[in-house]
């Protein structure tokens, strides 16, 4: 057994996928999801880097839209949560233009879910948890 200290880290603030056109990708989150940008600035000696961040209102975590460092767009995936997963199935599914890969479904010991993805490829689970209260 080793005497390692227990972790500092209290909260997991930001995940992140990779875009082939941060404007894009934004458009697409705050337009077709509705979410909103919590970050758009730009960094770097020159200002010649962009951070973009954006998320669910009210939400604590957070998503970062960033370029590819090396290899192509996409591949990543979150899940994210909601009371009423078939109501978010239908609101999304009226938006059209968005590529949603299952109707809601559910299997043994998992909760009520579909899938979708974003413009470059990336994957979303919209999952179902009880509503807060």
């Amino acid at each position: 057994m080793t005497d390692q200290k227990p972790t500092t880290v209290t909260n997991l603030g930001v995940a992140m996928f990779t875009v082939a056109d941060q404007d894009a990708a934004l458009s697409w989150y705050t337009e077709k999801l509705g979410w909103e940008v919590r970050t758009d600035m730009r960094f770097g000696e020159q200002g010649e880097m962009r951070w973009v961040e954006v998320a669910p209102p009210g939400s604590t975590a957070r998503l970062a839209l960033n370029p590819p460092m090396g290899g192509a767009p996409g591949g990543g995936g979150i899940g994210i949560e909601t009371p009423d997963v078939q109501a978010e199935y239908e609101r999304l599914k009226a938006i059209g233009d968005i590529t949603i890969d299952s109707e809601p479904m559910t299997s043994p010991g998992a909760p009520l879910l579909f899938m979708m993805q974003d413009p470059d490829g990336n994957h979303i689970a919209v999952v179902e948890v009880p509503a807060a209260g």
